[in-house]
């Protein structure tokens, strides 16, 4: 009887510690309610789950049908939305920095008459940083030195164009003009960039078809465009795949002045100092300047970017709905 009373005792205790707790962590929110960045961050205390991604039923690429309802097309895609859902610091980070450079991108791709899709075939190659591949491959389009110079890139020890955004960017557009014109499409046109035209043309010929979701290719290139594909579904609705994220903490465009120069500059630091900026802004904003000297080519000109403001709290105070959560219509208020 004793020890019956005991394990009685016992268990109203562990009722009583768990209901405390409860009733601690109730208050605990509730006491902090009246603030946006408290309710936000409480989010993030709840229960972690791990959920199948969603597939919508109709999807395209470039105004291009992916058939979905293919088990091999269905089941590739589903591989990538999984690695790119639950990789949260690259995915993150790559959702934040589209905020910054998606802005300078689409407008480039729609006077080049690119579809606005292209956007996402960056973030599959560089996660819209200027990395460098093992290969060489450079900047956020990731031009092999060769490449970049067929399109008209600079490729040099001081200045390398393949980091300049608007023309790297640019060089990538006529790129993909001529793969579309090749292939007759802008999927295997994406294909190719992963690929090469050359040798995607082998294999196309080889298989008798130009459809890139019949193809059996290297398995970097058939990963390819459903990783792209991927990153447009996540990019475009990220509350369904589970990044609660507000607009506030998107990173906003840079406000820049352009100073044209047309002579050398010996000493970049000097020149920075002298426009009233640093040298970690000047690099910052111009990654296409690889040393500390920019030498003169005769009838070329240069347009330095120089920021007209970093601050961060007066990026975010020209959103219009900073807690809203990015690309959707749910606030956190």
């Amino acid at each position: 009887m004793q020890v019956k009373k005991t394990l009685i005792f016992i268990v109203i205790a562990m009722l009583t510690v768990v209901l405390g707790l409860q009733l601690f962590m109730f208050s605990s929110y509730k006491s902090g309610s009246d603030n946006s960045d408290n309710r936000y961050f409480m989010q993030s205390r709840q229960n972690y789950k791990i959920f199948q991604p969603y597939i919508p039923d109709s999807l395209s690429f470039a105004g291009e049908i992916v058939p979905i309802d293919h088990l091999i097309v269905r089941e590739r895609l589903e591989r990538e939305l999984l690695a790119i859902m639950y990789w949260h610091s690259h995915t993150i980070y790559m959702l934040k920095r589209s905020g910054r450079f998606f802005p300078i991108i689409e407008p480039i791709l729609q006077a080049e008459g690119i579809h606005n899709d292209f956007k996402f075939l960056a973030m599959a190659e560089s996660e819209l940083a200027n990395v460098v591949s093992p290969a060489g491959a450079a900047g956020f389009w990731q031009f092999l030195k060769k490449t970049g110079q067929e399109y008209g890139l600079e490729v040099g020890t001081d200045v390398d164009e393949r980091y300049h955004l608007e023309k790297s960017t640019r060089a990538a557009c006529q790129y993909i003009k001529t793969a579309k014109s090749m292939f007759g499409s802008y999927t295997l046109a994406a294909a190719s960039y992963n690929m090469g035209t050359g040798a995607l043309q082998q294999q196309v010929s080889a298989q008798k078809t130009k459809d890139y979701y019949q193809l059996f290719l290297n398995e970097e290139t058939s990963r390819y465009l459903y990783r792209i594909v991927a990153l447009k579904l996540i990019w475009s609705q990220p509350l369904t795949y589970g990044f609660f994220i507000r607009n506030k903490d998107i990173y906003q465009p840079i406000e820049v002045t352009y100073k044209e120069v047309n002579t050398e500059i010996p000493d970049l630091t000097a020149w920075a100092l002298d426009n009233k900026i640093s040298y970690l802004e000047l690099r910052y904003l111009n990654p296409w300047l690889r040393t500390n000297r920019l030498p003169m080519i005769v009838g070329k000109t240069y347009q330095l970017a120089v920021p007209i403001n970093m601050s961060q709290k007066q990026s975010v105070e020209k959103i219009e709905e900073p807690n809203q959560i990015f690309n959707d219509s749910i606030k956190v208020e």
